[in-house]
């Protein structure tokens, strides 16, 4: 597709779901999959506007995913206002750890005796497949920043976690194929590719994100310096807190998902209420510079901003990488066994690992089933599946991997799109009953 022709698209889509947006709320779907629908429509099944091969344009889908998961990781560090000393915190931490490994355990075994893959090949597999998609899960994240619901909060928090902890299986396939070093006995993987990555990313991203808000809050209210420009605040310390973390050889998704919790924690230590002031409700009360200055109004404004820009900035993200999945389906990436290992992954493989995860926890049988169900792929799998690709994949083991990891996330967005709507409303009403 052309370069003018894309932005007619674009354009036009944007302005459509703008214009369509309340109705769509209505129905039984989410807006992803409409944007996925449009992209098949223009890929191989359609028109043919969109050719874009996911082996030979890696390099270029692995960049675009990775900024996309960058900023969906930063937005939802932003939502989380709870302390991590919460105990609301233990089922996102339980999803994110044991469950990722029982997932990663039971596609190793499926791609291994289902699929005929090398162990190298089958662990990668698990590792694509295992982390749950904080940009396309957003009808089910924290709405807001107050958001006290438990599954809203398991669900956002195992997203934004899990697109780090996968990232040491990734190596592991990678290592088992030869492409990465693994060390003795893997003894090389397990210090630096496990503990000292998870470690240092989040304690990197944590760490950068409370120097840089401390220090803009500072000039805010001791100098009336330093405010206008909350966007830039954003992607600055996402960039920030994400090239320092590869430099030091560590997780960036995990750092830039940290930042974004210790921005928030500045905020709730800095405001009494319970929930944050609403930034609109400030800026009716007073000028933009007034409230971004005040000592006490400061720390929220500049949380609840910077989290506003990145909202706006996930969603044309969204639509954009949707719309090239559906562009890159084709025949050549429709896997006859996809029409198995789909259905066990989503009915047996997510059940298994979730109940793993959480064993012991007392639920409502509801709601575990619906932590069970919402195991939404997206974004990071195609990230993760172009990293290996770009990082020597064999293309004889990559086409494979291609078609299953695509032919998942179109059946998910699909899928949990259209259930997604009346499954949350039935979870409210309980709630509320």
């Amino acid at each position: 597709m052309s370069f003018d022709l894309w932005f007619l698209v674009l354009g036009g889509l944007l302005v459509a779901i703008a214009l369509v947006a309340s109705r769509v709320k209505h129905l039984p779907l989410t807006t992803t999959v409409l944007y996925l629908l449009v992209g098949i429509a223009l890929g191989a099944f359609g028109t043919g506007a969109i050719r874009l091969d996911p082996l030979r344009h890696a390099g270029f889908l692995e960049r675009v995913t990775e900024l996309a998961v960058l900023v969906s990781l930063f937005t939802a560090g932003l939502k989380f206002r709870l302390p991590v000393r919460d105990p609301l915190w233990r089922l996102p931490i339980r999803l994110a750890s044991v469950s990722m490994v029982v997932t990663v355990g039971l596609i190793t075994l499926l791609g291994t005796f289902g699929l005929g893959l090398p162990l190298g090949a089958a662990v990668l597999l698990g590792a694509i497949l295992a982390p749950t998609d904080p940009v396309l899960a957003s009808d089910v994240q924290l709405s807001h920043a107050g958001d006290r619901n438990r599954l809203r909060f398991s669900l956002t928090g195992e997203a934004g976690l899990n697109d780090g902890t996968a990232f040491p299986f990734v190596m592991l396939g990678l290592g088992l194929l030869g492409e990465h070093e693994l060390g003795v006995s893997g003894w090389r993987w397990l210090t630096v590719d496990v503990l000292w990555a998870i470690a240092a990313g989040l304690g990197t991203g944590f760490g950068l994100g409370t120097l840089v808000g401390k220090l803009v809050l500072f000039l805010r209210k001791e100098h009336k310096e330093a405010f206008g420009l909350d966007d830039f605040l954003a992607l600055g310390l996402i960039g920030l807190s994400y090239g320092a973390a590869l430099l030091i050889h560590s997780y960036g998704f995990l750092a830039v998902f940290a930042a974004g919790l210790a921005l928030r924690r500045i905020e709730r230590l800095s405001t009494p209420t319970e929930e944050p002031p609403d930034v609109r409700e400030m800026a009716a009360a007073g000028s933009e510079e007034e409230i971004a200055t005040d000592p006490e109004k400061a720390p929220a404004y500049m949380a609840q901003a910077v989290l506003g820009f990145n909202e706006q900035v996930e969603r044309i993200f969204e639509v954009g990488v949707v719309l090239l999945v559906g562009g890159m389906l084709s025949w050549r990436f429709l896997p006859s066994a996809a029409l198995w290992f789909i259905p066990i992954l989503f009915l047996v493989v997510r059940p298994l690992a979730v109940l793993a995860g959480l064993a012991g926890a007392r639920l409502p049988h509801l709601e575990k089933g619906m932590l069970a169900w919402f195991g939404i792929r997206g974004i990071g799998s195609i990230y993760y599946l172009m990293y290996a690709i770009e990082h020597g994949l064999d293309p004889a083991l990559a086409e494979p991997l291609v078609g299953l990891t695509l032919t998942t996330i179109a059946a998910s967005i699909l899928i949990h799109g259209i259930s997604v709507t009346p499954l949350m409303r039935l979870h409210e009403k309980r709630t509320e009953s």
